[in-house]
């Protein structure tokens, strides 16, 4: 049975939850071939970054993260909590930004891994345990689509692109809810979708079963690092190739294998970088550690 809070320090159990956050980023860039993203062997498809940017800014989110973790220790609301961990989320951007020189290299991550360490406190706090973790998620970015994007058309609209993030520029232009619909909606395709997967792959090695988790992702999420940067033809070129390398049996097999290595370095040679689903793997590694940490494994 997972440990309730009150039966121990809530600084450890901060401390504990962020720790298995921060693991997940680094299992996540260190996995290969990873299609157009940063790996130990790779840049992929970016210039600005390489494996040593992606630790050190992991290493800059550790104190965020930690923050995060122990605000969903409380009595608050979980609207409260997300309302608290976005000030704390801002904080954790500056620290990424300072350490990579500017690069994003975890934006996405910082604001999804924010949220599930809050949701885990907020759980574990509560004496709920994992499987109310997506509940928690879902009723602390209630509306969040309505406030951020849909009831703000006429103000993003006249508002210079340079001052726009990516997210509300893609929701201007294709009515993408980006991340924000994700979260608001519990994180559906990891928890639907990556989480079984995940798990029903531990017979491969770890290398091999986040690679072939990430291909997974790749079939169904609408990865707005792809189409901030090309199209979605592309977006959807994409999704069918990765249907069509898990259906060759991905990791599994070695005709799958080639079919990543391949689309590995199309991808290196086109500029395809789906980050969205690295960050959607990032924290479905997380949420099987920490289920494994709440139930005392």
């Amino acid at each position: 049975m997972y440990i309730a809070a009150k039966d121990n320090n809530i600084d450890d159990q901060a401390i504990a939850i962020a720790s298995l956050a921060v693991q997940a980023i680094l299992y996540e860039v260190a996995c290969h071939p990873s299609p157009g993203l940063v790996s130990k062997v790779s840049n992929g498809a970016h210039s600005d970054m390489n494996y040593f940017t992606f630790l050190d800014s992991a290493a800059a989110l550790i104190s965020p993260l930690i923050h995060c973790a122990k605000a969903g220790f409380s009595s608050n609301t979980p609207k409260e909590i997300f309302k608290k961990i976005r000030e704390i989320g801002q904080l954790g951007e500056g620290r990424m930004f300072h350490k990579t020189r500017g690069v994003n290299t975890h934006k996405g991550t910082l604001f999804l891994m924010g949220i599930c360490c809050a949701a885990g406190g907020k759980a574990l706090y509560s004496g709920a345990g994992f499987s109310a973790l997506q509940k928690i998620i879902q009723d602390m970015t209630e509306g969040l689509v309505e406030r951020e994007l849909s009831s703000r058309v006429s103000e993003l609209e006249s508002t210079h692109p340079s001052r726009l993030t990516h997210g509300e520029i893609l929701f201007l232009t294709h009515k993408v809810e980006g991340i924000r619909g994700e979260v608001q909606r519990g994180l559906p395709t990891v928890f639907d979708i990556a989480l079984d997967v995940y798990r029903a792959n531990h017979q491969l090695s770890q290398n091999s079963r986040l690679v072939h988790t990430l291909l997974a992702i790749m079939q169904f999420n609408e990865d707005t690092n792809i189409l901030h940067r090309h199209s979605f033809e592309t977006l959807k070129e994409v999704q069918e190739s990765a249907k069509k390398i898990i259906a060759l049996g991905g990791m599994t097999t070695a005709e799958g294998i080639k079919a990543i290595e391949e689309m590995d370095e199309d991808f290196r040679k086109r500029k395809i970088g789906p980050g969205g689903s690295a960050d959607l793997l990032g924290v479905t590694v997380f949420l099987a550690l920490l289920e494994g940490y709440m139930d005392g494994k």
